[in-house]
């Protein structure tokens, strides 16, 4: 989606807080789900009655209720939430204040800043052209981004007096495609990085700021590219997560392995055929009314919301940029679920799809912060390639099956699909702010708590 404008408006501390990676022998690891994922016949998302897919419309209506709750509150602007299961689509309702300010309520085909959430959609397009054999996994980011050549260890060595001293040390292996799709490549976010040095380096090059984190769109791609590269790397690449703009670079390895802008092969090759028509990294200006608005302020804090405005970006952002409803995320959830395939038209492989839902962590490589502390508070999650994906049935705290996966982004918008259940759900909100991590377990608290099979 394009329009003829660039707003002014920049995105507040935009990637995900609340919003993941060891050798090469993990590409070869199982995926963690139960049930194998499989196309099916029909039309994909047909409506059902909750009670003819398993699920209690009786129990499914506690969903509407809390969340209208939560806008009564003032604590939430509205809400779409989207459930499908078996392939059809049991629950879509929309509740409260697509504009509260104008007293506007939610539709729900309203448009969504899906921030982070933009990264599954990066991480598929990546694996397309892994399919199609224009990149490999184990390709070294180097040899689509020359200027990730002589890369650069934020480290620490005792000076003379014992104490700790910053240090630049060169990495001991380049960073790869896959740690990319996985955030092991030793970048970071500026604002959650606890590497002084790298913090500062960020700073220095407009990568970040103290008062909001940097949006990368104000950058031509080459100039991010530039700048990222020229900061030192927060880990040694291979050996630790931590959540990062590595999704960013990797939208730039896509635009030089396919030779076009990462809008146009998204679409191309991911958004048209799963008939994702309004998807994108910007909103054309007779849509422009259906973006559904924050709160002015956030209710936990007092701090203001500013949020992406929809305009046309210098370059499209792999990690945060793009826009989309509910029903556009659902048919991408549903696909996945499906095995890389929707009605008829098929973007990944199941053996891919399989892939990326694995464990990409294992036990060799630790979180800085876990996907699941990170995510919803919880633990229990390892990553796999452009999801957390959930390792263990129990020790999370909240509802779900071992290999279901998912992701998250900085307003508020929240999606998992769980194989084991035949299960897709989609929560769409413009709510960033503390917040999000109880309403993404309560959620999951609701929906599993509907299953009545």
């Amino acid at each position: 989606m394009r329009t003829s404008e660039r707003g002014r408006g920049r995105a507040s501390r935009r990637f995900l807080l609340g919003c993941l990676g060891v050798a090469v022998t993990a590409l070869a690891a199982p995926a963690l789900a139960d049930q194998a994922l499989q196309p099916r016949s029909g039309e994909a998302l047909a409506p059902a009655r909750p009670e003819e897919v398993g699920l209690s419309s009786e129990r499914l209506g506690r969903i509407k209720r809390v969340l209208e709750e939560e806008v009564a509150a003032g604590r939430l602007p509205g809400a779409v939430v989207m459930i499908a299961r078996r392939g059809r689509l049991a629950y879509a309702e929309s509740v409260g204040f697509g504009d509260k300010g104008a007293g506007a309520p939610l539709a729900k085909d309203a448009i969504f800043r899906i921030y982070s959430m933009t990264k599954p959609l990066t991480s598929v397009a990546a694996m397309a052209l892994m399919e199609d054999g224009r990149l490999q996994l184990t390709d070294p980011v180097s040899k689509y981004l020359p200027e990730f050549k002589d890369l650069k260890v934020a480290a620490s060595r005792p000076n003379a007096l014992g104490e700790a001293a910053p240090d630049l040390v060169a990495p001991e292996r380049a960073p790869t495609v896959q740690d990319l799709l996985r955030h092991t490549a030793g970048l970071a976010y500026g604002e959650i990085t606890t590497n002084p040095a790298v913090k500062a380096a960020y700073a220095k090059a407009g990568l970040y700021k103290p008062d909001f984190d940097y949006n990368t769109t104000d950058l031509t791609p080459a100039e991010f590219t530039s700048r990222i590269a020229g900061a030192p790397l927060a880990y040694q690449p291979g050996t630790v997560w931590q959540y990062s703009l590595a999704v960013d670079v990797l939208g730039r390895v896509i635009e030089k392995a396919s030779g076009q802008r990462l809008g146009d092969y998204l679409a191309e090759r991911v958004l048209r055929p799963l008939k994702m028509n309004e998807t994108g990294f910007s909103v054309p200006a007779d849509k422009a009314g259906r973006i559904a608005q924050a709160l002015p302020t956030d209710p936990a804090t007092g701090a203001p919301n500013r949020l992406i405005d929809g305009a046309v970006p210098k370059n499209d952002s792999g990690g945060a940029g793009a826009y989309g409803t509910a029903a556009d995320y659902l048919r991408f959830a549903q696909a996945l679920l499906d095995g890389g395939s929707l009605d008829g038209a098929r973007v990944l492989s199941r053996t891919s799809v399989e892939l990326m839902t694995a464990d990409h962590l294992g036990d060799r490589i630790k979180p800085v912060v876990g996907p699941g502390e990170l995510l919803m508070g919880v633990p229990g999650y390892t990553f796999g390639l452009g999801f957390m994906v959930r390792k263990e049935a129990g020790i999370a705290g909240v509802p779900g099956s071992k290999g279901e996966f998912l992701w998250a982004g900085y307003a508020g918008t929240f999606f998992w699909v769980d194989p084991k259940e035949d299960l897709a759900v989609v929560m769409m909100t413009q709510a960033p702010g503390p917040s999000r991590a109880s309403y993404r377990r309560a959620i999951k608290q609701l929906v599993y708590g509907a299953i009545a099979d």
